[in-house]
């Protein structure tokens, strides 16, 4: 099986952590594997690209979940022929809603209040499938890694976020390998936006994941690990 160099890129407010389930088993199979803090240095999607792209010299082979699975949309929009391969996890190609919009700026404006936790702590129900919101390690952990971000980075990404623009019509572009993957009871990019996806993308592969809500790389590790490992052995 060839071997390739992975680029793995985490959702909003989140670093390796998210991938730490993930990292040894591609290291395993042979892959080297890059965890991009593009996200943490660019205020905008159009900088995170731009800094990935100088960054980086030849084929990308990129894998992003939720915000992460939208900045490699916009790697691929402003260099198509360099992405050789696109893993979307619990991710969407569309813009944010008018109330999607209202959240996110309610949000920003408690986190510049002080009040992030009580922000976090009202969206469990919506990172997580039902059966693991009282997973206190699982919750530690994700606290930990937002907390690490802090609020600054939490204000900055969502305003990023929230001018980023439709990448749908993009899909009819994509050529190289895809894989569209999601929680079923994700709430945050519900189902509906993979599939949508997947279905602009005839060559796509579509898994939905029982059990699962947003955060599916810490939900579903050993799934994950095995649809990326079989993603990246399909690679020519």
């Amino acid at each position: 099986m060839p071997h390739h160099r992975v680029i793995l890129l985490p959702g909003l407010a989140s670093d390796a952590a998210l991938w730490r389930d993930q990292i040894p088993a591609l290291q395993a199979a042979g892959h080297a594997v890059h965890v991009a803090d593009t996200h943490v240095r660019a205020a905008t999607l159009t900088g995170m690209a731009l800094t990935l792209l100088a960054e980086h010299d030849g084929p990308l082979v990129l894998a992003g979940t939720s915000m992460g699975g939208i900045v490699a949309l916009e790697v691929f929009r402003q260099a198509p022929q360099r992405v050789a391969a696109l893993a979307l996890l619990g991710s969407s190609a569309r813009p944010d809603t008018p109330q999607m919009i209202r959240l996110r700026s309610d949000a920003v404006a408690l986190f510049e209040r002080g009040r992030t936790d009580e922000v976090l702590r009202a969206n469990i129900p919506f990172a997580f499938h039902p059966s693991r919101q009282r997973d206190e390690a699982l919750l530690q952990a994700y606290f930990e890694m937002i907390a690490r971000a802090g609020a600054a980075q939490l204000m900055r990404q969502n305003r990023a976020l929230m001018a980023r623009p439709d990448s749908r019509p993009l899909l009819r572009r994509l050529r190289c390998p895809l894989l569209v993957a999601c929680g079923d009871t994700d709430a945050l990019t519900p189902p509906e936006c993979s599939r949508e996806i997947a279905a602009a993308v005839p060559h796509a592969r579509l898994e939905i994941l029982a059990d699962c809500g947003h955060l599916l790389t810490w939900e579903q590790p050993a799934r994950v690990n095995a649809l990326l490992l079989e993603w990246l052995a399909a690679l020519a």
